[in-house]
């Protein structure tokens, strides 16, 4: 349903931020991130930012579209965003499947097909 698409994607973002912290202070190795291409530390704490700022910008967007963020922005201009991220994680979802590593084949191709499969749900208010 609707809401049932809004909290667990509310809640798998959540788990992601965590996840790209614990790979930005090393705690879990960044090879298992950007589909096993980064090189170095350097590129790792150039990208995971943009990971984490991305997963915050959508939680925002989800919590709009929700109702629990009442913030005056056209709906018009949020299903937009929401298309956007389908076509993101759909596209993101086919380039798991060539990642490098097998952890990102394994978690995050089913992972990023149902974050897709969510955000659709979301934008046409299935129930």
């Amino acid at each position: 349903t609707f809401q049932f698409a809004i909290n667990a994607m509310l809640t798998i973002l959540s788990l992601v931020i965590v996840f790209h912290i614990l790979v930005y202070l090393q705690v879990l190795p960044y090879n298992i991130v950007w589909g096993g291409r980064l090189n170095s530390v350097e590129e790792m704490k150039r990208s995971e930012p943009i990971s984490i700022i991305i997963n915050i910008f959508l939680i925002l967007v989800i919590s709009i579209k929700g109702g629990y963020l009442k913030v005056n922005v056209s709906s018009k201009i949020i299903d937009i965003i929401l298309w956007l991220f389908v076509v993101m994680f759909s596209l993101n979802t086919l380039g798991n499947l060539f990642a490098v590593t097998l952890f990102e084949k394994l978690v995050f191709t089913p992972l990023t097909l149902i974050s897709a499969i969510l955000c659709f749900i979301m934008v046409k208010k299935l129930n």
